[in-house]
């Protein structure tokens, strides 16, 4: 599934210059993604935007002054390192209350547990994307920064 949302971030500028759902589909069967995991990230997306028309607008979208509580089955399906990330995110005003939110929700439906550092950057990279919000140089060097000597990474 992060695969194909890689592939859509890196293909497409905004979400709505993807094409219709069954032209994406075919574009990325082509592309020789399989179609169970086509389907997980198309979903995944769908239900990004359903969690995101839902949060917009609250008082979250203010800024921010309190601290979030994560309870205990969060913090065993997210893990320690990815809640470190998000607050550091939130703490530099990278993202704000309401995408912290979004992403804690789409980590935790991501069926994975702990989620790893890699896929919550992709996680966080995709609510921002979903938005036509451009990451500016600091998060985009955040969300891929090489965990190794090597040099520079790509996004797969």
């Amino acid at each position: 599934m992060f695969d194909v949302l890689v592939y859509l971030y890196e293909t497409y500028y905004r979400p709505d210059a993807c094409p219709d759902a069954d032209a994406l589909i075919k574009k990325l069967s082509a592309v020789g993604f399989e179609q169970d995991e086509i389907s997980r990230a198309l979903g995944w997306l769908t239900d990004l935007t359903e969690t995101t028309n839902a949060l917009s607008g609250r008082p979250l979208d203010q800024d921010s002054f309190g601290f979030r509580i994560y309870v205990d089955s969060e913090v065993d399906a997210l893990g320690l390192p990815a809640i470190g990330f998000i607050q550091f995110l939130e703490s530099a005003k990278l993202i704000n209350a309401v995408q912290r939110e979004i992403v804690v929700e789409r980590a935790l439906a991501a069926s994975e547990s702990p989620i790893s550092l890699d896929k919550l950057k992709v996680i966080v990279l995709m609510v921002l994307w979903s938005q036509g919000k451009e990451p500016d140089g600091l998060i985009f060097d955040e969300l891929f920064a090489d965990d190794d000597e090597t040099g520079s990474r790509q996004l797969h």
